[in-house]
C-alpha cells in the first residue's frame, strides 16, 4: 500500500480518524475529508506527528454534489490520482420511527446515503479510465438487524450497503473493488451520545431485552482500530479477489446474520 493515495470521508470522527491513522502508518498518503474543519486539521497534524505519514486535510460537505466534484478535482490535481476511497462520514439521529422529524430523516439520508453516492460517483468516474481502485463504505450491523429508535440510521445504512454492492458489480470489469465494513457498537463519540449514564456501556455489552438487543458475545465494545484494520485489509492486495462483500465487525452482536 506504500505510496498509494486514499480519500477518507468523516476523517475527524472516531472511526474515520482511526482509518486515517491506520493508512498513514502504512505510508499511504491520506486525503482527510470532513465538514468540521478545525477538528480535521487537528487530526491531520496529530496523525502526521504520530506516524510520520502524510495527511492532507480537505474540509468539505459530502451532501453537496457540486462541492464533492470540486473536491475530487482539487485532490486529483493537487495530490494525485486516487487509489482508495473510504466512505466513513455518518450521522445518527435517534427516535422512534413515528416520531422522527422530517429534518432528522433527511439529514440522516443526506450524509449516510446520498453522501456515499456523491463521493463514490466522483471518485469512481476517475478510477475507471485507470482501471484500478478499491472502495470501502462504512455501513453498520443495523443495516440488517432491526433496532428500536434507529429506523432512520438503519435504513440509511441498508441503502448505502446495497448501493455499494451494486456499484461493485458494475465496476468489477474495470478492476475496481467495492466492499463494506459493518461495525456494531464501537467506542466512539457517536456511541457515547446514545448513553444515558455509566450503566449504558455495560448494557451495550450485556444486551437490553426491552429493546430486543442481545448484547455482544465477545463481551467487549469494538475499538475504532478494530474497524480500521478491517478497512485496511479490504483495501489491500490481500483482498484482491474480494468485492461486494460486507464484513461485519461487531463481536457477534448480530449473531452472524
Amino acid at each position: 500500500m506504500e505510496g498509494k493515495i486514499a480519500l477518507v470521508t468523516g476523517a475527524a470522527g472516531g472511526i474515520g480518524e482511526a482509518i486515517v491513522r491506520a493508512l498513514a502508518s502504512r505510508d499511504v498518503r491520506v486525503v482527510a475529508v470532513d465538514r468540521d474543519a478545525d477538528r480535521l486539521r487537528k487530526v491531520a497534524k496529530a496523525v502526521e506527528e504520530d506516524t510520520g505519514g502524510r495527511v492532507e486535510p480537505f474540509p468539505a460537505d459530502v451532501t453537496a454534489s457540486a462541492d464533492v466534484e470540486a473536491l475530487v478535482d482539487d485532490v486529483e490535481t493537487l495530490v494525485g490520482p486516487l487509489d482508495f476511497l473510504v466512505n466513513a462520514a455518518g450521522v445518527l439521529r435517534l427516535a422512534e420511527a413515528r416520531k422522527l422529524t422530517d429534518q432528522e430523516w433527511s439529514t440522516t439520508f443526506a450524509v449516510n446515503t446520498t453522501g456515499v453516492f456523491f463521493v463514490s460517483r466522483a471518485v469512481v468516474n476517475r478510477m475507471v479510465p485507470r482501471r484500478r481502485g478499491a472502495i470501502v463504505t462504512i455501513a453498520s450491523n443495523a443495516a440488517g438487524t432491526a433496532r428500536t429508535e434507529m429506523s432512520a440510521y438503519a435504513a440509511s445504512k441498508a441503502a448505502a450497503t446495497m448501493f455499494t454492492k451494486c456499484l461493485g458489480l458494475e465496476v468489477a470489469k474495470f478492476g475496481i473493488r467495492a466492499n463494506l465494513v459493518a461495525p456494531g457498537s464501537t467506542d466512539t463519540p457517536m456511541l457515547n451520545s446514545m448513553w444515558q449514564d455509566e450503566s449504558s456501556a455495560r448494557a451495550s455489552i450485556d444486551g437490553v431485552p426491552d429493546a430486543y438487543r442481545v448484547g455482544i458475545p465477545l463481551g467487549k465494545l469494538a475499538r475504532p482500530e478494530d474497524v480500521a484494520e478491517a478497512v485496511v485489509f479490504l483495501l489491500s492486495d490481500k483482498a484482491s479477489h474480494i468485492t461486494m462483500h460486507d464484513l461485519t465487525v461487531d463481536g457477534g452482536a448480530a449473531l452472524g446474520v
